[in-house]
């Protein structure tokens, strides 16, 4: 893996890159940066350029302090104008978890010239989360922890104790199976150390008001929660494989429902057995599927295959 940065919607991008070739292009989600997309970076850079940015506010790349900059209409362009950079004129795969899946879809409506293919990982189809934030109890409560992101008193809770709260609830799993190890846990204290990193990857859920609805006490500190902006026809018009840890506690699997309706070239993959991570839990199983939808094969080295 190599480092760069790119200048792209006046800021400086830290990204983490590997090989050469088509392009594919790895947006990471809260609490992550580039470095989750390690087994991804190795495995895709024999036949591909694989690039994995640090997000706006994230790890090395640049923080705006106005919270407005992290509005998802600021995301997609980021997106494009990093694209613009890397991909030489042509189209180019997008794979997002996350908040990178919530850009990546956004990105997937408005630019489809861009993209041969699509890629979300655990990441809700804006119409249909809003639908169910509105409506189904199950999973406005388990998007609680939304209102805690955008309270003023977020940062001070989840960097306590050398950020305990994180490390639990992101890494705590992970490290106990042995998908991650302790060097992986450093890089994470590193990363979400730096300083204007946590607010950074916060104000992504201030500045969209994204979450449950808002109790009347809470409003007048955290105001309504708004639908993500889209298109009125919201149609995905790119080949989209959707990978989805059916473990998730964030995330219900009714986030699946009717996606077909939006996204008429869909592909799922479920993962019974996986969570929110399963990029980390089973790294091999979702290159194995990110290799099907591409129509590629590799070695066991990550080289190309005849």
């Amino acid at each position: 893996m190599a480092e760069s940065y790119v200048t792209a919607n006046g800021i400086r991008f830290h990204c983490l890159t590997a090989g050469k070739g088509p392009l594919i292009l790895l947006l990471h989600g809260f609490p992550e940066f580039s470095y989750a997309w390690k087994d991804q970076l190795r495995e895709f850079g024999g036949d591909h350029l694989v690039v994995a940015p640090d997000l706006r506010g994230y790890n090395l790349t640049d923080k705006p302090v106005d919270v407005a900059a992290y509005r998802v209409a600021i995301l997609i362009e980021d997106i494009r104008q990093l694209a613009d950079h890397f991909r030489e004129g042509r189209k180019f795969v997008l794979v997002g978890h996350d908040w990178g899946g919530a850009i990546a879809w956004g990105f997937a409506i408005e630019h489809p010239e861009y993209l041969e293919k699509l890629v979300i990982i655990n990441a809700p189809f804006p119409p249909i989360f809003w639908k169910l934030l509105s409506s189904d109890a199950e999973q406005q409560q388990a998007s609680q922890y939304m209102l805690l992101f955008r309270s003023p008193g977020a940062e001070a809770l989840l960097s306590a104790n050398n950020y305990a709260i994180l490390t639990e609830k992101v890494l705590g799993d992970l490290l106990e199976s042995g998908a991650l190890a302790e060097h992986d846990k450093a890089s994470y204290l590193s990363a979400w150390s730096r300083p204007g990193a946590l607010t950074g990857g916060l104000n992504y859920y201030r500045a969209n008001h994204i979450g449950p609805p808002v109790p009347d006490a809470l409003q007048s500190q955290l105001g309504r929660s708004d639908a993500i902006p889209h298109p009125a026809d919201s149609q995905v018009r790119v080949p989209t494989l959707v990978i989805w840890g059916e473990r998730d506690e964030a995330l219900t699997v009714k986030n699946l429902d009717g996606l077909e309706h939006y996204v008429p070239q869909l592909t799922v993959k479920r993962f019974p057995e996986a969570s929110h991570w399963v990029v980390h839990e089973q790294p091999e199983a979702v290159n194995a599927a990110l290799r099907t939808f591409l129509g590629t094969s590799a070695s066991a080295s990550g080289s190309p295959r005849e």
